[in-house]
C-alpha cells in the first residue's frame, strides 16, 4: 500500500471542508519537536520520535504498517482501482495517512501489538493507547468509505442520500453504532457550532439530506432520553425511501425492507401517455402517508406478470390501485373504481386503514365439472361449502402447480380418490392454493394436506405424516387419525412460491 494505496486515498481524503471534528488546539504543555516528520508522495513517514508529534497535529490518523519486503503490502491497491475512485475535494476528509516501516521500528511494531503485514491502525484525536485496527477490505475505496463512517465526510452534494449527525451531547456512540452497520448510506458527524446554526439546527439532530422528494428529513434528538438506535434506525428507513418508488428488481428489495407493512399499488401501462398523466395525482397524495403506507408504480407494460398474478389481475384492468397488508397478505381494491386522482387516492388510503373496506379473496371459477372425477376440484368460491359440509369427511390437497412434492404425491392422491370414490361420506379434494384464497385459513408451504371431519364445528386436522397410499388410507380409516403403531413421519414440503406473491422475486 505504501506505493500505490496511500497517495490514492490521500486525494480521497485530502483535509478540505470536512464533516469531523475541528483540530482542538495544541496542549500548551506539549511543545512539537524540533524535527520535522517526512514524507513520501504526501504520506507522513513515522518513527517513534514523530508519531507522538503527529497525533498532536492530526486529530484522525490513518498508520499503515508495513514491511519493505512485504507482497501483500505492494499488491494491497491495484492501479485499476485508482483510477475508479474519485479524488475532488468534494469528497475530502480530515484524515491524514501515514506509514511506519515496521521491521526499522520495531519500538512501535510491539507497542501497538504488530504481528503481520499490512497492519492498519486508526487514531482518533491524539488517542495512542486504543488505536483502532482496519478490518475492511484491501482496497482502496474500501478503505476510504471504512473511514468516512467513523469520521465524515459525505459532504452533501456528492451523494444522493447522506446522514449527518449533529452532536454537541454524548450521543455520539450510538450514532456512530448505527452509522458502522448501515452499508447502504454514507455517514457523516459534525459539532461545529457554525454548521448548527447554517442548518437551522439548536440541538442535537440527526439529519437526512436527499436529492428528491422533500430534500431533508429531521430526527431531533430527546433531550431526555437521548438518542434511540431503534428509533432512529426505523426513522432512516422510512425517509430513504422516495415517497413513489417504481417496482423493478433494483427497488423489490428496498420496498420489501422498509419495515411499512402497507403497501398501495398503482398498475399503469407506462408506454400510455395517459396512465402516465396519473403519477402526478399519486404522488400528491403520498406524503399524507408517509411512514405509513408505502406507494409503489407497478408498470404492467414491464416484466411484472407475477405481480398481476398474486393480485388475480390483468395487464387490462390497468389503471387500478391495490392495497396490501404484506403481515396479514390481505389486499384490497377499490369500490367505486372511479378515476384515480389525489383525492381517490386519499379517500380510499383512509378507508382501508379505518376499517370501512372489506379484503378480497382471489378464487377461480367452479369448473362445471369439478366433482365428475375421483379427485374433485375446490376453488375458493366452493371450498366453505365443500370442505365443512357436516354429512361429509373432506381431505384435501392444497397445492402450487410448480411444486416438486406436489407431483411426486399426485398418484397415491389419485389412487386414494379411486379406493374411496365409492364411499358417499368421504370426498377427496384438491385446491391450486396459488390461485386460491381463503378466509379460514392460509396456506404457505405446499403440499398441504387437512382433514375435514363430519359433524358440526368445523374442525380442521392437519395431516402431517407419509404421503403413501397406505399411510393415506389407515389415517382415513382411524377418523382422522395415523394409528399409534404407525410411525410419524414429517413430510417435506415447498415453501410458498417467491414469484407469486408481493415480494422480492
Amino acid at each position: 500500500m505504501s506505493h500505490q494505496l496511500l497517495p490514492v486515498l490521500l486525494l480521497l481524503l485530502r483535509a478540505s471542508c470536512p464533516w469531523g471534528q475541528e483540530q482542538g488546539p495544541k496542549s500548551p504543555s506539549e511543545e512539537p519537536p524540533e524535527e520535522e516528520i517526512p514524507k513520501e508522495d504526501g504520506i507522513l513517514v513515522l518513527s517513534r520520535h514523530t508519531l507522538g508529534l503527529a497525533l498532536r497535529e492530526h486529530p484522525a490518523l490513518l498508520v499503515e504498517f508495513y514491511a519493505p519486503w512485504c507482497g501483500h503490502c505492494k499488491a494491497l491497491a491495484p492501479e485499476s482501482t485508482a483510477r475508479q475512485l474519485p479524488c475532488s475535494a468534494a469528497e475530502s476528509t480530515a484524515v491524514t495517512l501515514s506509514k511506519v516501516d515496521g521491521p526499522a521500528q520495531p519500538e512501535l511494531a510491539e507497542e501497538f501489538g504488530v504481528t503481520e503485514y499490512p497492519t492498519l491502525k486508526f487514531f482518533r484525536n491524539g488517542n495512542r493507547t486504543h488505536p483502532e485496527e482496519y478490518t475492511g477490505p484491501r482496497e482502496a475505496e474500501g478503505i476510504a468509505e471504512w473511514l468516512r463512517r467513523r469520521w465524515g465526510p459525505a459532504l452533501i452534494d456528492g451523494r444522493d442520500l447522506v446522514v449527518i449527525g449533529f452532536f454537541q451531547d454524548e450521543d455520539v456512540a450510538t450514532f456512530l453504532a448505527l452509522a458502522r452497520d448501515a452499508l447502504d448510506m454514507t455517514f457523516g458527524l459534525t459539532d461545529r457550532p457554525r454548521l448548527f446554526e447554517q442548518f437551522g439546527l439548536t440541538k442535537d439532530t440527526v439529519v437526512l439530506f436527499k436529492k428528491f422528494d422533500e430534500g431533508r428529513a429531521d430526527f431531533p434528538v430527546d433531550e431526555e432520553l437521548g438518542l434511540d438506535l431503534g428509533d432512529l434506525s426505523r426513522f432512516l428507513v422510512t425517509h430513504s425511501m422516495h415517497l413513489v418508488t417504481e417496482f423493478n428488481s433494483q427497488t423489490s428489495p428496498k420496498i420489501f425492507a422498509a419495515r411499512i407493512l402497507n403497501h398501495l399499488l398503482l398498475f399503469v401501462n407506462q408506454t400510455l401517455a395517459a396512465h402516465r398523466e396519473l403519477l402526478a395525482g399519486f404522488g400528491e397524495a403520498a406524503p399524507h402517508f408517509r411512514g405509513q403506507v408505502l406507494f409503489v408504480v407497478v408498470d404492467v407494460a414491464a416484466d411484472n406478470e407475477h405481480v398481476l398474478q398474486y393480485f388475480g389481475l390483468k395487464a387490462e384492468a390497468a389503471p387500478t390501485l391495490r392495497f396490501i397488508n404484506v403481515e396479514t397478505t390481505k389486499k384490497y381494491a377499490p369500490v367505486d373504481g372511479g378515476p384515480v386522482t389525489a383525492a381517490s387516492v386519499t379517500a380510499f388510503c383512509h378507508a382501508v386503514l379505518n376499517g370501512q373496506v372489506k379484503p378480497y379473496l382471489l378464487s377461480q371459477e367452479v369448473p362445471p365439472d369439478w366433482d365428475q372425477r375421483p379427485v374433485k376440484t375446490l376453488v375458493g368460491k366452493n371450498f366453505e361449502q365443500v370442505a365443512f359440509d357436516e354429512t361429509k369427511n373432506v381431505f384435501v390437497k392444497f397445492y402450487a402447480p410448480w411444486c416438486t412434492h406436489c407431483k411426486e404425491m399426485a398418484p397415491a392422491w389419485e389412487a386414494l380418490a379411486e379406493k374411496y370414490q365409492d364411499h358417499e361420506d368421504i370426498i377427496i379434494a384438491q385446491l391450486d392454493a396459488t390461485a386460491n384464497e381463503l378466509d379460514a385459513f392460509a396456506v404457505h408451504s405446499f403440499p398441504t394436506l387437512k382433514y375435514f371431519p363430519a359433524g358440526p364445528g368445523r374442525k380442521v386436522i392437519e395431516y402431517k405424516s407419509a404421503r403413501d397410499l397406505e399411510t393415506l388410507s389407515k389415517f382415513l380409516d382411524n377418523g382422522g387419525a395415523v394409528p399409534t403403531e404407525e410411525p410419524t413421519e414429517e413430510p417435506t414440503e415447498e415453501p410458498d412460491d417467491p414469484h407469486a406473491c408481493w415480494r422480492p422475486a
